[in-house]
């Protein structure tokens, strides 16, 4: 299973079935769906297809241990807060997102269910969550962390981290954008204060 796709559903049931106090943990689970694109696009239909993938291979099966809702803005992004509207009135669990536009759709309009975003290159400068570090709020998911935030990331270290000397950091070559930055910031540590790890 491609790693992404794991986080992504392992952070859904982690939202799914931790059930808020005095509700039924043996209820079956609704989970909307949001893509801003037609259902029959190339990325819905990958993207569907992966999270259906992802979910047999955990061994859940859909109309069986949970019910799904699909919406699609159908490519218009005026589309995208009526159909966030119609998944909060059906009263889902948790609502899955992918780019930044649906995202925000959902957000506007709960600030009580669990919202999963997924491509969404900077959540915080599209307005979804307050900080990475402090994200608040409902929402939660995957970014496309730039050479900027790894950056920015590894220069909060050792301010974060005052007692670790050593730290591992664990990429794939196949998707790695980060370039090495001849800069140093004043006081940070010697490259030579990290180590990495990468995946063949």
């Amino acid at each position: 299973m491609n790693p992404k796709l794991f986080w992504l559903i392992t952070v859904i049931f982690l939202a799914l079935f931790h059930p808020a106090e005095g509700q039924q943990p043996a209820k079956v689970q609704r989970i909307g769906v949001l893509l801003p694109w037609s259902p029959t696009s190339e990325v819905s239909v990958s993207f569907l297809k992966a999270f259906g993938t992802g979910l047999s291979e955990l061994g859940y099966v859909e109309n069986r241990d949970l019910v799904i809702e699909y919406r699609y803005g159908d490519g218009v992004l005026e589309r995208l807060p009526d159909k966030a509207a119609e998944l909060v009135r059906s009263q889902v669990d948790v609502i899955v997102t992918s780019a930044g536009p649906p995202a925000l759709a959902v957000k506007q309009t709960t600030k009580t269910i669990p919202i999963i975003f997924t491509q969404v290159s900077d959540p915080v400068a599209e307005g979804l969550i307050a900080s990475l570090a402090r994200p608040g709020g409902n929402l939660t998911g995957l970014s496309q962390t730039g050479s900027d935030l790894a950056g920015a990331a590894q220069r909060s270290f050792p301010k974060n981290l005052p007692c670790s000397s050593l730290l591992a950091i664990r990429f794939s070559k196949r998707s790695c954008s980060i370039k090495r930055d001849k800069t140093r910031s004043p006081g940070a540590r010697s490259p030579s204060s990290f180590s990495g790890s990468a995946e063949a």
